[in-house]
């Protein structure tokens, strides 16, 4: 058939350029003006004649010719179904108890009993400073108070009996509590000779060592006792995300060292826009049972911000964009069975995309459910074309064969 087409074409142009028509070798010698543009507009009008001939036979053909080749397609069903996007940040661990110990009080450090790496609940000696003699100080003070303990007490008795003066009672009771403040204060002063963990956790670092004269102030830190349990990851969330990133959002949080991902929420989001990058902080809860997580580490999250119950997903590379900057895909319209093969004809249809999640992208508008949506091959095919509707099933069955 493409012979016979190609024939026509030939007989045709040959017998144009017969007959007793002037060849255009001729028109151009005769160096004539009017006569090379005369000669110009003839063949051009025998071209669109030619062109529309052209046109017509191979309508004809693609009618007639059987063996044409028509393009192979999949499709895939416009379902609808639940969408989840993220937001993907990055930040790093923290805890609130990851702390230096100091000394509250000056002298040398005579004893440590915690080693570095051990548990310790709170309120446990970690170490005893020299308290330069304040212990034998408070002994005093609590025999001078023990004695005028018993003087109150006889004076009161006497006092209830109408015996003896009110003045002598009223000083034996200010003399014992006055006594007694002074013992509490010493009491707390001494208590200060002893450092001891503020919360339970780990001794993650024996600073000082035993002999070393301590006191407090910059620079002084003896330990550094850390909490593993109650740990977060702080990040920056651009303010643009402020209505949709809430206390309670889920959290995806993937650390990459570790080779470990667990499942978190946002515990708190922040109320402040930072005015230098336009972002606020919120605050993600991490659990941490095995102790596997330390601060500092870093993390990378995907914190939910969007969902969609029932929406429309397709794949980014199947959707192009035309001279308008309209985004559009290909769905298969008037789907038949013919010779045994399932046919259809492609459709341009422009769509409104929504949020994007890696490869998938959300429809809004322009396709609706149970549409049969061209994916591979949307690249190759035009606007209603003839196309084969390849089953993937019957292609995977037969290479399996092989």
């Amino acid at each position: 058939m493409r012979r016979i087409v190609s024939y026509i074409i030939l007989t045709t142009l040959l017998a144009s350029c017969g007959g007793k028509e002037q060849s255009v070798e001729s028109v151009i010698s005769t160096q004539d003006l009017q006569k090379i543009l005369e000669k110009k507009d003839e063949l051009n009008k025998k071209q669109q004649e030619l062109a529309g001939q052209i046109k017509l036979l191979n309508e004809e053909i693609s009618k007639l010719d059987t063996n044409k080749k028509v393009p192979l397609i999949t499709t895939i069903d416009a379902q609808e179904q639940p969408f989840v996007h993220y937001l993907d940040l990055q930040g790093n661990v923290q805890t609130k108890k990851n702390v230096l110990v100091y000394p509250e009080m000056p002298g040398q450090l005579v004893k440590i009993y915690v080693k570095e790496g051990q548990h310790v609940v709170k309120g446990q000696a970690l170490a005893k400073i020299d308290d330069g003699g304040l212990n034998q100080q408070v002994a005093q003070v609590e025999a001078q108070a023990s004695l005028a303990k018993t003087t109150y007490d006889r004076q009161k008795r006497l006092w209830e009996q109408k015996i003896g003066s009110e003045i002598q009672y009223l000083q034996t009771k200010t003399n014992y509590e006055a006594l007694t403040r002074t013992v509490n204060q010493l009491k707390q002063q001494l208590g200060k000779s002893v450092i001891k963990a503020p919360f339970t956790g780990i001794v993650d670092d024996v600073i000082k060592e035993q002999g070393t004269v301590v006191a407090p102030g910059p620079g002084a830190e003896v330990f550094r006792v850390v909490n593993l349990d109650d740990m977060y990851i702080e990040t920056d969330v651009p303010e643009s995300y402020i209505t949709s990133v809430k206390k309670g959002k889920e959290v995806q949080v993937d650390f990459p060292v570790l080779g470990k991902t667990v499942t978190s929420s946002v515990r708190q989001a922040g109320n402040f826009i930072n005015p230098a990058n336009r972002t606020f902080k919120v605050e993600i809860g991490v659990p941490n049972k095995d102790k596997s997580i330390k601060p500092n580490l870093t993390a990378k999250l995907k914190v939910n911000d969007y969902t969609n119950p029932n929406a429309i997903l397709i794949p980014l590379s199947i959707i192009s964009e035309n001279s308008k900057g309209e985004q559009y895909v290909f769905v298969v319209d008037s789907i038949h069975k013919e010779d045994g093969k399932m046919r259809g004809v492609a459709k341009q249809t422009i769509i409104t995309t929504g949020k994007t999640q890696g490869d998938i992208v959300e429809i809004l508008s322009g396709i609706t459910k149970e549409d049969q949506v061209i994916n591979e091959g949307a690249r190759s095919v035009k606007n209603k074309q003839l196309v084969e509707i390849l089953d993937l099933s019957t292609e995977k069955t037969a290479q399996q064969n092989k």
